[in-house]
């Protein structure tokens, strides 16, 4: 009877950090002026300087793409920016690609 009631535990647990993410990804406040703005921020760049490419939202966390002025691609991960965060994002993670 221990054992069921861990399993049912466990899985209201995981029901629940799933709606988190859908709401999380479902409710993302990013407009892609902003994506370009942070991006250029952690790149050190002027955000008249980049052009995004692509954009993807999963959970939390927005990936995008973004291609420099010298054609230098970029691959930034941005957390934050909906609902659950109340719109706030971190600094964002960019690596050149």
């Amino acid at each position: 009877m221990k054992s069921l009631s861990r399993i049912a535990s466990t899985l209201i647990v995981v029901a629940c950090l799933a709606g988190c993410a859908t709401v999380a990804g479902g409710t993302n406040m990013l407009t892609d002026e902003r994506i370009v703005a942070e991006s250029a921020g952690a790149l050190g760049l002027a955000p008249s300087d980049l052009a995004l490419l692509s954009r993807r939202t999963a959970g939390t966390n927005t990936y995008a793409t973004l291609r420099g002025k010298d054609k230098a691609e970029y691959a930034c991960v941005i957390n934050g920016g909906n609902l659950l965060s109340f719109g706030m994002v971190n600094p964002p993670t960019c690596s050149r690609r």
